[in-house]
């Protein structure tokens, strides 16, 4: 995953046709753990960029998209969210989740 930094967050998500974006705080286990997966499933899906940011960096754009806890996953298809998890069941409900949402 790709660090992002909080002002290219919003510009990020209209200019790339397809991207995921993980949420995080770093003192979160239950991130940690997350992202472990997450490292699995970005490799199942080589053609879609994952991007992470710790939320507490951008609140303003937390609230816009109504993020609830962490972690959390968006998933932005044309700059319009197409998806949003905040429990990481495991590395297949993530594919396929993901792959359910991706244009065809």
């Amino acid at each position: 995953m790709k660090p992002i930094e909080r002002i290219e967050v919003q510009r990020t998500v209209s200019e790339q046709p397809l991207m995921a974006l993980y949420l995080y705080t770093p003192l979160c286990g239950t991130c940690q753990l997350a992202k472990r997966m997450l490292t699995v499933v970005e490799e199942l899906f080589p053609a879609l960029p994952f991007y992470e940011t710790d939320v507490n960096y951008i609140p303003e754009q937390a609230a816009v998209w109504k993020i609830e806890s962490v972690p959390c996953l968006l998933l932005f298809v044309g700059g319009t969210m197409a998806g949003k998890w905040y429990a990481f069941h495991s590395v297949p409900y993530l594919y396929e989740e993901i792959q359910a949402r991706l244009p065809r």
